[in-house]
């Protein structure tokens, strides 16, 4: 459970977060999310809050067109409201709550932009550095083989950075398939390909871990933060030819563009990347389309602009 600093009187709050973590399983972002967003409306209300009961439509609304004033982004705003719609759906079931004062506030739609991802080659360029990149003498023997074994497991499991850096050594001791636990404190077995089984294997034959202990660890021998494998990430961009920045979560993206591009059923990969709605997998689909006629408007003779061919002998 978050702290709780300024709700901290609120009972009806902390029971929202309660509910949110023991009965819906929110993830600890999740409930730390909501938290803040209720948090910063109560706080813009400020001596005109009397109790989440007393909060009307109007409330909501001038809410809303202030961070429109603002220019926030479609995803922020919606971001904010998710709390407050969470927070009004328990009320009406379990508080006694008997209108909903959300429920005419419409929203700006979410843009949704395309997932940027890494082409074949680049990817490849990638997974081949940490091996061919001079060690520090100070360092230890066995970190290019934990960065191999990090990027190979990201390429070939589509696991998120939570995921990754959560594991310990027994979810893939001996086993064709990793033990993840996503989203919700969902267990799902992903499988590996071979590359990554075989760095995976060099890496704990260096490491020798407890079964029990952190998978990917530090040079000080703690479990991996998320913060320390993007800078593990950014320095092999930077000793590459890939011309943009990416994060981990770019080789998520990356490894679901790659498996539909090479003819994936959508529903497989849903479950590969642990997505509860195959709606979320399907923007995967549209990069994979704009790509087919990328291919045909550049490659087939009749694609191009009418009136050119109309002057061509």
């Amino acid at each position: 459970m978050p702290a709780h600093s300024e709700d901290a009187a609120d009972a009806l709050v902390l029971r929202f977060l309660e509910y949110m973590e023991g009965e819906r399983n929110a993830s600890p972002r999740t409930l730390e999310a909501y938290e803040r967003s209720l948090r910063q409306f109560r706080g813009w209300m400020s001596k005109r809050f009397c109790s989440w009961f007393d909060c009307a439509e109007s409330d909501f609304r001038a809410w809303l067109y202030e961070a429109l004033e603002q220019e926030l982004k479609p995803a922020s705003i919606r971001l904010r409201f998710a709390a407050l719609r969470s927070l009004y759906t328990y009320m009406l079931q379990r508080e006694g709550l008997r209108t909903n004062p959300l429920a005419e506030v419409v929203l700006p739609k979410a843009r949704h932009s395309l997932p940027v991802h890494l082409s074949l080659r680049q990817m490849e360029e990638l997974l081949s550095l940490p091996l061919r990149t001079p060690v520090d003498k100070k360092s230890p023997a066995w970190l290019p083989f934990r960065d191999a074994a990090i990027l190979e497991l990201f390429y070939s499991s589509g696991m998120r950075l939570s995921e990754l850096v959560s594991l310990n050594a027994d979810a893939v001791l001996g086993a064709d398939c990793v033990r993840v636990l996503g989203k919700g404190r969902k267990v799902r077995l992903v499988p590996i390909g071979d590359y990554a089984k075989e760095a995976l294997a060099r890496y704990l034959e260096l490491t020798c871990p407890e079964p029990g202990a952190p998978l990917f660890i530090s040079r000080l021998g703690s479990r991996m933060t998320g913060r320390s494998v993007q800078l593990m990430l950014d320095k092999y961009l930077r000793l590459s030819d890939i011309p943009f920045h990416i994060s981990p979560h770019k080789l998520r993206h990356t490894f679901a563009t790659h498996l539909l591009d090479a003819g994936a059923d959508l529903r497989a990969v849903q479950e590969l990347l642990g997505h509860s709605s195959l709606s979320t997998t399907q923007i995967y689909t549209h990069v994979t389309k704009s790509r087919m006629k990328s291919a045909y408007m550049q490659a087939h003779p009749r694609a191009g602009d009418i009136s050119a061919a109309a002057d061509t002998p």
